[in-house]
């Protein structure tokens, strides 16, 4: 980038103006890379006294590209899912540092250092702002991010699916990478729909070319196994963590009526009818139990309670299976609204969904025999 004047003077008077080209600017990050900044000089000059035509050169070079991609979690906190759930997401923001548009490539990477690994393919979706930072149904399934304007960024979601079989507090990091790649030069900003760039080369043991754009990679290293500083990468860890259902089962008997003292402090002798409760419990702070069903069989010296007993007062109602109902500290509530079943002994009821945090009941009466 020399030039040189050659001045043939006798007695002479110099003076040199030197013009530069104004430069374009990103907001943050200095000039755009590609753009050509030329400085013309200007010497004039006095030959005995009488001016010369002023001798003018230029030097014309171009902004080369700092390439820095920025890859982090979203928030602080860990992604609560249940066992066997599917379509469960990790979300990361995804920013281009860079002083040019960019397109940026998407993997993933599981570490062996946890408890668990997700399942089926791994998926990446474009947050669409709606719910802003959540993964719902309004969200674009991309491949690569596309047309990422310098100093921008978009919300990633990485979407798998949980295995059965693990149990609350296990964990599961996934690691998305984003590559940073030449822009496609079509397609909508960051949508993944146009064409998909070439990852940049890392130019920095290269003499500089002042005619071409150079990239110079000056990313952190991040979490990623082989993701170190300035290799045009970066990467960040999100973490699933199992929230289980935690079901416990709790079951109490309660005489009603005997054909001697009625309901007044009945006693469990033969014909005394005997109210029972299934309490099925979920624990705070788990997943919701789904399809929750009981089977109880019924044990030898009581039968079924189907039909209204004879005696003193009061005597119980014949209430079939009713499921649904509440508690209240340790008592069996009347409130249920579903109804299960009896065949041959068998009480059976279905209590549907017991979210966390919940308890709910099935109660039936049987008669000693």
């Amino acid at each position: 980038m020399t030039s040189i004047l050659k001045l043939l003077v006798a007695t002479s008077t110099i003076s040199v103006a030197a013009l530069g080209a104004n430069p374009a600017f990103a907001a943050d990050l200095g000039t755009d890379a590609g753009t050509s900044i030329t400085n013309t000089v200007s010497v004039a000059y006095n030959v005995g006294g009488t001016g010369q035509t002023a001798e003018t050169d230029s030097d014309v070079f171009v902004v080369d590209r700092k390439v820095n991609l920025v890859v982090a979690k979203s928030d602080a906190v860990n992604t609560s899912v249940a066992p066997n759930a599917t379509q469960q997401a990790v979300t990361y923001t995804v920013s281009n540092q860079t002083n040019d548009t960019i397109d940026v490539l998407l993997s993933s990477e599981q570490p062996a250092t946890d408890d668990f690994d997700v399942t089926g393919t791994i998926s990446y979706y474009l947050d669409n702002g709606t719910t802003a930072g959540v993964f719902d149904a309004g969200d674009t399934l991309i491949t690569y991010i596309d047309n990422l304007a310098e100093d921008s960024s978009v919300t990633i979601h990485a979407v798998a699916n949980i295995p059965n079989g693990v149990v609350t507090g296990d964990l599961s990091d996934l690691i998305l990478i984003g590559q940073a790649a030449a822009h496609g030069g079509s397609g909508l900003p960051a949508t993944g729909s146009g064409v998909q760039g070439t990852a940049f080369s890392d130019d920095s043991g290269d003499a500089d070319d002042a005619s071409l754009v150079q990239n110079v990679f000056a990313d952190a290293a991040g979490t990623g196994s082989s993701d170190g500083a300035g290799d045009g990468y970066h990467s960040a860890t999100d973490t699933y963590e199992v929230s289980a259902a935690d079901i416990t089962v709790t079951k109490t008997s309660n005489v009603l009526w005997d054909p001697v003292n009625g309901s007044a402090n009945p006693k469990a002798i033969p014909g005394a009818i005997v109210e029972y409760c299934i309490a099925v419990a979920n624990a705070a702070g788990g997943a919701a139990a789904t399809g929750v069903a009981i089977s109880d069989t019924i044990p030898a010296n009581l039968v079924y309670y189907n039909s209204l007993a004879t005696g003193p007062a009061t005597v119980p109602a014949v209430i079939g299976v009713v499921t649904e109902g509440t508690v209240t500290g340790s008592t069996c509530n009347a409130d249920g609204t579903g109804t299960g079943s009896e065949a041959s002994g068998v009480v059976s009821g279905n209590l549907g969904t017991v979210a966390a945090g919940t308890t709910e009941t099935l109660v039936f009466r049987v008669t000693v025999e």
